[in-house]
């Protein structure tokens, strides 16, 4: 399943370079993975394009429709035009305009409920599924993970000395699918989740062995404000990720800093996972793999926190 998702993205995205950081206080090797130079700005288009491409044609032609905080509103879109499908992304109000625009520019439609990220955009997504769409959520679907999964397969097989892979968690489809891509192939990889401090919802699902929904919280890392992993990545994720840290605010913001000072533009989310290892939280066991899983972010903001 895994390996057909990866050869079924050859057609539309070739893997993304592991690029070697300057960190002098790191006492081990230290590569990203630039998914911010996807084709979409992030990883998203991976399980957007395994999910589209394996709809039957019934299903495909009942339109798709999906919740999303961006990007993987802009992966549904790039996939559906790809496919030659009609799109709906509900999204909160305070979503990025940059990821809005990008996804009304690819022929999607953006429907706009509730002021921030939960259960609003959900709701209305599956009201219009009731209605007759293929429902792709962004996280809990067998095949979303599947495509997440390619990620993980590029960073081991390309690197086969890395020891610790860190991946950004909001409801967990891409750490799901780096947990199997590491069961499947290289078991003795370490995994560490970083979610931001404001809203720890794998540290609490990992606490009480289930995931558990929580109030709303606030991040610069506004694609990983999902309240609650999912019912279909928790299993995929519990026993796998060796440790669970939460970054700050004033943490990601350094973190962006020092990406752009290598000439590496990525946004928030993405930038969570070198924050981590810059605030001491990730110590060396080996070769570290950053996962940096975006770079879609209004032009204006990105100047102000890489100032």
């Amino acid at each position: 399943n895994l390996r057909e998702a990866h050869a079924g993205l050859a057609e539309v995205s070739p893997p993304t370079p592991l690029i070697q950081l300057d960190l002098p206080s790191f006492p081990a090797e230290v590569r990203i993975k630039a998914e911010h130079l996807q084709p979409i700005g992030a990883f998203k288009m991976r399980g957007a394009w395994t999910a589209i491409r394996r709809l039957d044609p019934a299903a495909r032609s009942r339109g798709v429709v999906t919740s999303s905080s961006g990007n993987h509103g802009l992966g549904i879109a790039f996939a559906a035009r790809g496919h030659g499908v009609r799109a709906v992304i509900v999204m909160p109000e305070n979503a990025p305009q940059v990821k809005i625009d990008g996804i009304r520019e690819m022929g999607a439609e953006v429907v706009l409920i509730g002021a921030v990220r939960g259960p609003e955009q959900t709701a209305e997504a599956d009201r219009l599924a009731a209605g007759g769409m293929t429902l792709v959520p962004p996280f809990d679907h067998p095949d979303v993970i599947a495509g997440q999964a390619t990620c993980g397969i590029e960073i081991l097989e390309e690197w086969p000395e890395v020891r610790t892979v860190v991946v950004p968690v909001g409801g967990g489809g891409l750490l799901a699918g780096i947990s199997s891509a590491v069961r499947l192939i290289r078991p003795d990889v370490r995994i560490i989740a970083v979610e931001p401090e404001g809203i720890p919802k794998l540290s609490r699902a990992v606490a009480a062995g289930k995931p558990v929904g929580l109030p709303p919280g606030t991040s610069l890392a506004d694609g990983l404000l999902t309240r609650s992993v999912g019912e279909l990545t928790w299993p995929l994720i519990r026993g796998q990720v060796a440790r669970v840290v939460g970054v700050t605010d004033p943490e990601i913001r350094a973190a962006m800093q020092c990406l752009a000072a290598h000439g590496q533009r990525v946004e928030p989310s993405g930038a969570v996972t070198l924050a981590a290892l810059m605030a001491g939280r990730i110590d060396a066991d080996g070769p570290v793999a950053l996962i940096c899983s975006g770079g879609n972010v209004d032009p204006a903001r990105y100047a102000e926190l890489v100032a």
